[in-house]
């Protein structure tokens, strides 16, 4: 027998006066208004930092193939523009911010869509579907390594052009502004959070402002928003015009955030902060780069900070510093976020993760995650030196991942949106086009330290699909071991062990066998609980789920034994809590039967011993036993009461 939750409905507000029409569009714009501003703050960090360093690199002397002339300077400004145009305004605002996964984007969430999408006995498919994903999160980590130290570094540097003589002090100052960045992670962002959008706000308008101040005085430099620009200097040019890609790339990066956060704001807010401060205050800011290029080559060395007026750069360094803190640690929350996500859909072991907020279940905090990343960064940041260098190794990893995202997309837009075959070609010309040459374009810097990304996307790739497919070995096995439940409780009947009070709570996998624990606890100790709860908690593809969609119960084998068997479905992005599930289930389905206050959970814990058994290869196994000895223990991971939970025991042969 099973039972679930009624579906409810909504929960009805009481009834109250309706605001007028005027009032109540007055009410929805300033919401809207304000959460435009938020999502400044949050989604629009990284690229909105980009004007720091994306034409020095273009034409830098490292780079030297790209001169101040007026053709090289209305072709990079063209396809400047045109990329962002492209890739930002139509891929992610205009497309693909609408591909939800019930509201939730980013690329794992994108992977699941179209798993969910496929046919059920698509099984391969969804697998290979699901490999991708997992691909563009490791590519995602890549580009986070990266971020963070180029951000904070490239507007440091600001110093040497404000007073020259602190050039010595720029490494030590973003180092310690790092340092400090990662170290209150562990209280959250929620407080500073607040903050986030008006200062980002200040950023935009000192990007349009220092635009205008040399647009408005030389307004030829506009011609560059023609594509014919762009186009010319490729044709004229093609060798300088692929090399200059891999810098052009830069003022794009970001853009994946547009998407990663859209659970966080909705696409409105998102779109209408893009079209209406983000992309004019990006556009004049290039213009003005431009133009101040031409008027005087030697500006290439640091156009952005050349833009103000002497006694504006030190107030300038400061506001920078601010944006590019704010634009990482968009980027560190988003990868305490990935990782949260990959644990849930199995790719990670259990990780300690800690709630930051009573109130919003996505904020969290992952020690492992947040140590790791800022080992790797400040290592980056002090073996590069300076972000001119550090942009030599950026744009694989982001390019990689926009591929991925397109991918995706266009099988979303075929599955779930029917499109025809002339829509998805022109897409996959126009958007796929577009980033495989920044992808190919930035290949080229492999020798000069585009290979960082890259490693550390395929070292963390090798560790997510090994953690899965180690899983569902040790899963098949450990359910050889445990044996049918139904089997089992038929046994438990005829034997009659002896009754203790109170309830035994056994966490389990969703697969109808007998909990190990459980079996090791009528073989050893010969005793059998009055209730015996049986817990199944699974992660559905889908980032929320409501309650009454959430638990199934039933009772098997003999009713006289007092065994319940108890699924619970979180959805990615839920509380993983599973006392408070055994809560709901036994308030709205059991009555209150359970005595959960003094409940006892019991864990089924198994010793991995690698053998010769096939499945995985010998470096694979070590690999899996290190990461299985090394996971958090599932107590923390499902928030049981430590005083309450014992642990039991099996060899496994692996």
């Amino acid at each position: 027998m099973t039972e679930l939750l009624p579906d409810t409905g909504p929960d009805e507000e009481p009834a109250g006066p309706e605001p007028s029409g005027h009032h109540y569009g007055r009410l929805l714009s300033l919401a809207s208004a304000t959460a435009a501003v938020a999502a400044l703050g949050v989604v629009f960090g990284d690229i909105g930092t980009s004007p720091l360093y994306a034409l020095q690199t273009v034409f830098s002397a490292d780079h030297g193939r790209v001169h101040a002339t007026s053709s090289d300077v209305y072709g990079v400004i063209s396809l400047v523009f045109w990329s962002i145009t492209v890739v930002v305004s139509g891929k992610y605002v205009i497309f693909v911010l609408r591909a939800d996964n019930h509201g939730e984007g980013g690329v794992m969430a994108l992977a699941a869509l179209v798993r969910r999408s496929l046919d059920r006995t698509s099984v391969r498919a969804g697998a290979i579907i699901m490999a991708i994903g997992v691909l563009g999160a490791a590519l995602f980590y890549g580009d986070s390594v990266i971020t963070p130290a180029i951000s904070v570094l490239s507007a440091v540097e600001g110093l040497k052009v404000a007073a020259p003589s602190l050039a010595h002090v720029v490494l030590p100052t973003a180092a310690v502004i790092l340092t400090a960045l990662f170290v209150v992670q562990r209280w959250g962002t929620g407080r500073i959070g607040a903050s986030f959008g008006p200062i980002m706000l200040l950023w935009f308008v000192a990007l349009a402002v220092l635009g205008l101040r040399e647009v408005i005085p030389h307004p030829g430099v506009l011609r560059g928003l023609s594509p014919s620009y762009g186009a010319l200097f490729l044709i004229d040019h093609p060798l300088k015009a692929f090399i200059a890609m891999g810098a052009v790339v830069l003022a794009v990066t970001g853009a994946e955030a547009l998407y990663a956060d859209l659970g966080h704001f909705g696409r409105t807010p998102i779109r209408r902060a893009w079209f209406a401060v983000v992309f004019p205050a990006l556009t004049l800011n290039y213009l003005a780069q431009g133009a101040l290029i031409l008027q005087r080559r030697s500006a290439k060395s640091n156009p952005f900070f050349l833009l103000a007026p002497g006694w504006a750069r030190v107030p300038l360094v400061v506001l920078a510093t601010m944006a590019t803190v704010i634009a990482s640690q968009a980027v560190i929350s988003g990868a305490f976020s990935v990782s949260r996500q990959a644990v849930r859909l199995g790719f990670l072991p259990h990780l300690r993760i800690h709630h930051t907020s009573s109130e919003d279940v996505g904020r969290v905090y992952l020690p492992a995650v947040n140590w790791a990343l800022f080992a790797a960064v400040v290592a980056v940041m002090l073996g590069f030196g300076s972000s001119t260098r550090l942009a030599t190794a950026y744009g694989v990893a982001v390019t990689g991942t926009f591929l991925i995202t397109t991918a995706l997309f266009l099988v979303v837009a075929r599955l779930v949106w029917r499109w025809n075959v002339v829509q998805l070609l022109a897409a996959g010309v126009i958007f796929g086009g577009a980033e495989l040459s920044f992808f190919v374009a930035n290949m080229t810097k492999l020798v000069k330290g585009a290979w960082l990304p890259l490693v550390v996307a395929a070292v963390i790739f090798t560790v997510m699909m090994t953690w899965q497919r180690g899983r569902e070995l040790v899963t098949v096995r450990r359910s050889a071991m445990e044996g049918d439940l139904d089997d089992f409780l038929a046994e438990l009947g005829r034997e009659g062990p002896a009754r203790v009070p109170g309830t035994a709570v056994f966490p389990h996998g969703p697969q109808n066998t007998a909990p190990l624990a459980l079996r090791l606890n009528v073989e050893r100790n010969h005793v059998l609980h009055e209730h015996v709860v049986i817990v199944s908690a699974h992660t559905a593809n889908v980032p929320h789920l409501p309650w009454r969609r959430r638990l199934r119960v039933d009772w098997p084998g003999d009713p006289d034994l007092g065994v319940i068997r108890i699924a619970v479905d979180f959805g990615f992005q839920d509380h993983s809590s599973l006392p408070e599930a055994l809560a709901h289930a036994n308030a709205e389905i059991l009555e209150g039967v359970l005595d959960l206050d003094d409940a006892t959970y019991f864990l089924s814990r198994v010793t991995l011993k690698r053998t010769d058994e096939p499945g995985m290869g010998r470096p694979a196994k070590v690999l899996f036993i290190a990461l299985a000895h090394n996971a958090t223990n599932v107590a923390g991971y499902l928030w049981l009461p430590e005083d309450r939970t014992v642990s039991m025991a099996a060899n496994l042969d692996f």
